[in-house]
């Protein structure tokens, strides 16, 4: 009961034809691959933004000569 066989399909498919008709499945279909490859190059542009952000400190670090030393700022108390 649960899986449909290939009669099933063709008669959907045949009924999303009729009902929508071939010019807007054109358009949705290429509605849909632009949203993939957007989304494709969206990735790859926040991994690359990513490891820009992870370098970005220290290389404001260099530029200005600031170092931070965290073991000057600690208290320590000598007895």
């Amino acid at each position: 009961m649960g899986s449909l066989s290939i009669w099933h399909w063709l008669i959907f498919l045949a009924v999303v034809v009729v009902v929508f008709g071939t010019k807007k499945l054109r358009n949705v279909g290429g509605d849909l691959a632009g949203a993939v490859k957007g989304f494709k190059d969206g990735m790859k542009d926040g991994s690359t933004e990513a490891t820009a952000n992870k370098a970005a400190p220290d290389a404001a670090a260099q530029v200005t000569g600031q170092t931070i030393d965290v073991e000057s700022h600690r208290e320590t108390t000598k007895s």
